[in-house]
């Protein structure tokens, strides 16, 4: 029922017993609609208009860290950095929200400093893994014509590209893992959702706002999202989540800023 409280404690409800679960959907598609539901729904109209544009998709371009300002490294830099902190301000919702279930906020879900050396290297365990599928998928899914060529960054050789790069890898981490996994996941238990039903909702939306790189990573990223769902329910913190997908997306946008235009194997746009 639309009035019905939703489930207790046992269920991971905390204080929220008291808000209605017409109340929490409303709450979870506001989150969603101010993040990254907003962006699946980019996502997928920036892949519409790819796939509807003359020339197949593998010689199309998608940019993921480009500069705001070319030639003017200062302005560049600020705008870099309030794309950075705006990011996460669905992140600090999500803590507002926790917190007024008295649930401890972001521990609620396992993104704290308790556990640090379990959450970093099972989080590099899983980078290993993920990371080297991921790019052969990437690799097979543009040759076979299903994906744009990913270009991880476009920015200006100047002295903050690499500390910008890897501060744009962890807030993609921590914006992504609190969200789809921790809170989501969190928010359907209480409003009675199967835990199938959860885990398809939560990597189905991973995948859809990774939409714009095309089917692949449409797929790829999906299959991503139900890893790190079953891994969620099992270790019961983001934290090793967040870790992985920092670590997963530091190595790509260094490594292409590394390795583009010197290896033949590296698509380049």
């Amino acid at each position: 029922m639309g009035g019905a409280d939703v489930p207790g404690p046992g269920r991971g409800a905390g204080a929220a017993g008291e808000l209605t679960r017409t109340v929490l959907r409303s709450e979870t598609l506001i989150v969603l609609g101010l993040s990254l539901g907003a962006s699946a729904l980019s996502a997928l109209i920036s892949f519409i208009g790819s796939v509807t544009k003359p020339g197949g998709l593998k010689h199309q371009a998608a940019t993921l860290n480009a500069s705001h300002a070319p030639g003017r490294p200062w302005l560049d830099l600020a705008w870099q950095l309030f794309g950075i902190a705006t990011a996460l301000v669905p992140v600090a919702l999500v803590a507002h929200l926790l917190m007024r279930e008295r649930a401890g906020g972001l521990r609620a879900i396992g993104f704290d400093r308790r556990r640090p050396g379990f959450d970093l290297s099972r989080g590099a365990g899983l980078a290993a893994v993920i990371g080297g599928s991921g790019l052969l998928l990437y690799l097979g899914a543009r040759a076979a014509g299903f994906n744009l060529t990913v270009v991880p960054e476009a920015l200006p050789d100047v002295w903050w590209k690499i500390p910008v790069l890897v501060a744009s890898a962890v807030q993609n981490a921590v914006l992504e893992e609190v969200i789809v996994v921790g809170y989501l996941l969190r928010r359907l238990d209480q409003l009675g959702w199967s835990s199938a039903a959860a885990l398809a909702a939560s990597s189905v939306l991973r995948g859809s706002y990774h939409l714009y790189q095309g089917i692949g990573g449409f797929f790829g990223n999906m299959v991503m999202g139900v890893i790190f769902v079953l891994l969620y329910r099992r270790w019961g913190r983001v934290g090793p989540l967040v870790a992985a997908h920092a670590l997963i997306d530091t190595v790509a946008f260094l490594g292409y800023a590394l390795l583009a235009g010197r290896v033949g194997w590296l698509p380049t746009g």
